[in-house]
């Protein structure tokens, strides 16, 4: 999973992965987590989520992470806001009410970066990568996000061997040896969405699992 497969895609518009309304796992389980307006919320490999928008109205400050500068423009635009944009390190920084995007390299975050977040939300990071990157993409959030943090996370799960990623399967027992030292895990809902997912059928799926985790550090 090289850069250039990323910039591909959005270049080429092919980004299936984008949702065109907000995430109802998101709206239905975040209030849960007690996480007060203000404070700072992470969401890595963010592309141009409309669930920033939705965290941002419920008062958070939001730090989106995005490899894609495409991306990033394109959030804006659509939102028809105008961002400062600021270097900060290796990231090109775009700021407006509420809203950072640090587009750049996910790994060159720092602990100081993300100073103050007491908040995450992946909803597609760790099923866009393959299992060596999922290793040290958590190992990375574990070394940047501060204690106490709590946090949604949503995965995919199925049989990886009819189709390739991404979407990656990530099954329960994998989300539990990479989070389960640090982090206390609760799934708040799992649901099959084979039938919404045409080209999981095509390939042969017999079952696709969305699982929605709360995360408490």
């Amino acid at each position: 999973m090289q850069p250039a497969f990323w910039h591909n895609r959005w270049e080429n518009d092919l980004i299936g992965f984008h949702q065109q309304q907000v995430n109802p796992y998101l709206q239905q389980h975040w209030p849960a987590l007690g996480i007060a307006p203000g404070a700072r919320v992470l969401v890595p490999l963010c592309g141009k989520s409309l669930d920033m928008a939705w965290l941002a109205a419920q008062g958070h400050d939001v730090l989106g992470v995005e490899l894609s500068e495409r991306a990033v423009k394109d959030f804006f635009s659509e939102h028809e806001r105008e961002p400062q944009v600021s270097q900060q390190g290796a990231f090109t920084v775009y700021r407006s009410e509420g809203i950072e995007l640090w587009c750049g390299d996910f790994f060159a975050l720092t602990a100081g970066d993300v100073r103050g977040c007491a908040g995450l939300y992946d909803r597609a990071a760790i099923i866009a990568l393959p299992p060596a990157m999922r290793e040290r993409y958590v190992a990375h959030l574990q070394q940047l996000l501060p204690s106490p943090c709590k946090g949604l996370l949503i995965t995919l799960d199925y049989d990886q061997a009819v189709t390739d990623g991404p979407p990656f399967a990530v099954p329960d027992e994998e989300v539990e040896r990479l989070f389960g030292e640090q982090w206390q895990l609760a799934i708040a809902a799992q649901d099959d969405v084979l039938a919404q997912s045409p080209r999981f059928i095509k390939a042969g799926a017999d079952r696709l699992v969305e699982r929605v985790y709360r995360l408490q550090r």
